[in-house]
């Protein structure tokens, strides 16, 4: 299922990006935003459940992961969840893109 559920994602995204005039950002903002706003009504997680990482590495996961840190946090610290949850539930996530894109950056040379 995680194949299945990944690449329909991926198929959504790429129709969205040959079909209409939006643009490969606008079809990023337009996932991470969508992913959140399915999770804030609790509609992601049963997509996550059946799909694992087939839902939870596309961009919509990390709308996911941003807004079910977010609740999490809120239920732990009160209004202060608001502003630690989104950092803590996908901090690892983003320091090992910072990380791994720098030593890609060091190792290798782009064209010109």
């Amino acid at each position: 299922m995680a194949f299945v559920i990944g690449g329909l994602i991926c198929v959504i995204g790429q129709l969205l990006m040959d079909l209409t005039p939006l643009t490969p950002a606008h079809v990023l903002v337009l996932f991470v935003v969508s992913g959140a706003i399915l999770s804030g009504m609790g509609l992601y997680q049963p997509l996550v459940e059946l799909a694992g990482a087939g839902a939870t590495v596309p961009l919509p996961g990390f709308g996911h992961s941003l807004v079910s840190g977010t609740l999490e946090d809120i239920g732990k610290y009160g209004f202060w969840g608001i502003f630690s949850g989104a950092l803590r539930a996908t901090a690892t996530g983003l320091s090992a893109a910072i990380a791994f894109g720098f030593i890609m950056a060091v190792l290798f040379n782009p064209k010109g």
